[in-house]
């Protein structure tokens, strides 16, 4: 095969690239250092680590909001970086792409995310609504006609959607995502105990303490960070129940957009759901006990797929290995 198959996850949080015949391989931050004449210094991992230690020259970003594009010519600037690290700078041939987007967004942002692919190096570039790509990653039997639920939770958008002969049938999607909770997270220290912490410290608080139930053992960690008033370094101590607390309002957005999905499927497809279960995917939910919470208030068994941070990428990928399956039901 001359040209390349790159299925590209092109997330809030991270972008995600899946190589025919290779797997997965590149997972980084969507973030980008470019200078004053927006010339791309570094992306990914490399790029994070810039922030807050760039020079006044030097500007660090997340050009994706919401999982759509935020800011055109730097988010070009990444793919262009990262598709020349996955081909090779003396690629010969141009590669065709599929790219996840949010479900529901706008032409004009679909079309965005389409030229940025283009202008970026690929030959031809397909759009696919990430639900769909999810349930292809996730290995959900959705060529058939019953009903199969995703809820795919990534770092800028929750997306839940009932799936049946491959094409989506119902859907509710919400712009926000696992990085909302971490600012959740880091406002609340800030109002309750005075704090102030930055992303990567309210995201490591999520990850080693944060569930979306209450424990009956709580867990706990020490916070460090710089007091609001003395500005000074600080560190205290913050439990797992405080931290359910103060993510309920945005988990409930979740849990209700779920509850609109299954209201408005139709009752043939609802009783496969039933049977079948929910299918989680995405970084966020990872979030400990998220399953269960989901399966306490809706009454339907809720279930984490096996590699939940890959199947959007992966599915992708799979989607434009099978071109042809799918290519009446694309974006």
């Amino acid at each position: 095969m001359l040209g390349r198959q790159i299925g590209i996850d092109l997330g809030t949080a991270n972008m995600l690239m899946y190589v025919r015949g290779r797997g997965i391989v590149h997972n980084e931050p969507s973030v980008v250092s470019v200078t004053e004449d927006n010339k791309i210094v570094a992306a990914g991992e490399e790029a994070r680590h810039m922030i807050g230690r760039t020079p006044q020259s030097v500007t660090v970003v997340r050009p994706m909001k919401g999982g759509v594009i935020a800011d055109y010519v730097r988010t070009e600037g990444m793919l262009r970086y990262s598709l020349r690290r996955v081909t090779g700078s003396l690629s010969m041939f141009r590669p065709e792409v599929m790219i996840s987007i949010p479900v529901g967004i706008t032409s004009v942002e679909k079309r965005a995310v389409h030229d940025a692919a283009i202008q970026a190096g690929a030959k031809r570039a397909f759009l696919i609504e990430a639900p769909l790509a999810a349930a292809i990653g996730a290995n959900v039997p959705i060529a058939s006609p019953q009903g199969n639920l995703v809820i795919d939770i990534g770092g800028g958008t929750a997306q839940v959607a009932v799936i049946s002969l491959n094409d989506i049938v119902r859907y509710k999607s919400v712009r926000f995502g696992s990085m909302y909770l971490d600012e959740v997270i880091a406002n609340h220290i800030r109002k309750k105990h005075g704090l102030m912490i930055g992303d990567q410290t309210a995201e490591e608080v999520k990850h080693r303490i944060g569930s979306a139930l209450p424990l009956e053992e709580e867990l706990t960690m020490e916070v460090r960070g710089r007091d609001q008033v003395g500005g000074l370094p600080k560190s205290i101590p913050i439990g797992t129940n405080e931290i359910v607390e103060a993510m309920a309002d945005p988990l409930s957005a979740i849990v209700d957009a779920v509850r609109v999905v299954l209201e408005e499927t139709p009752p043939e497809l609802a009783s496969d759901v039933m049977d079948r279960g929910m299918v989680m995917t995405g970084g966020g939910s990872l979030l400990r006990n998220l399953d269960k919470l989901l399966t306490k208030v809706t009454d339907v068994p809720c279930h984490l797929s096996e590699f939940p941070l890959y199947c959007v990428a992966v599915g992708t990928g799979k989607a434009l290995e099978n071109y042809d399956t799918f290519k009446s039901h694309l974006a």
